[in-house]
C-alpha cells in the first residue's frame, strides 16, 4: 500500500463518472458537519479477485454505515460501482493489493494467524482520483 503514497483510509463509495464539482458538493455537504469517527479493527479479511486483497476489519461502526447512506442519498448510488452501493459494501481498510496467485495461499495463512486489534480516528474525507491518487478536495472532519 506504500505505492499508493496515500494513508490507510476506508472508502465509501466509487465512482466512475461523475462531475468532480457535483463530488465535492456532496461530500462537503455529508461531511463538513461531521465529527471524527473513531473504529476499532479487529481481524483481517481478504477479497478474492485476479488478485487477492487484504484488508483490516472494522467491527460493526453504525457511524460508518451512517455516513455511507448520507453519500448515497446525495448522489444516486447507481453512479457508483457496484461493490460500494448499499447492501453491498463492506467497510474495510486495505492493507495489501495484486497479491498474485501464487502467493494467495501464505498471505490467507498470514492474515489467519495476525488477529491485530487497533483503533483508528478516521479525521478527513477526500475526494480523490486514481491512479496514482490524487487527492480533488479534502474536508477535515471535527474533533470529538
Amino acid at each position: 500500500m506504500r505505492a499508493l503514497n496515500y494513508p490507510p483510509h476506508i472508502t465509501l463509495a466509487v465512482y466512475q463518472e461523475i462531475a468532480v464539482d457535483r463530488l465535492a458538493e456532496a461530500a462537503e455537504r455529508v461531511f463538513r458537519i461531521s465529527p471524527a469517527v473513531t473504529s476499532s479493527f479487529s481481524g483481517i479479511g481478504c477479497f478474492e479477485n485476479e488478485f487477492l486483497v487484504l484488508w483490516a476489519r472494522p467491527n460493526q461502526d453504525e457511524r460508518l454505515f451512517q455516513l455511507h447512506a448520507a453519500l448515497h442519498r446525495e448522489i444516486d448510488p447507481v453512479h457508483c460501482h457496484e461493490h460500494y452501493r448499499p447492501d453491498n459494501w463492506v467497510p474495510h481498510c486495505t492493507i495489501a493489493t495484486k497479491i498474485p496467485k501464487a502467493k494467495t495461499q501464505a498471505a490467507i495463512n498470514w492474515a489467519n494467524r495476525n488477529r491485530m486489534r487497533f483503533r483508528v480516528t478516521l479525521d478527513a474525507a477526500d475526494c480523490v482520483r486514481f491512479p496514482p491518487v490524487e487527492i480533488l478536495s479534502e474536508i477535515g472532519l471535527a474533533s470529538q
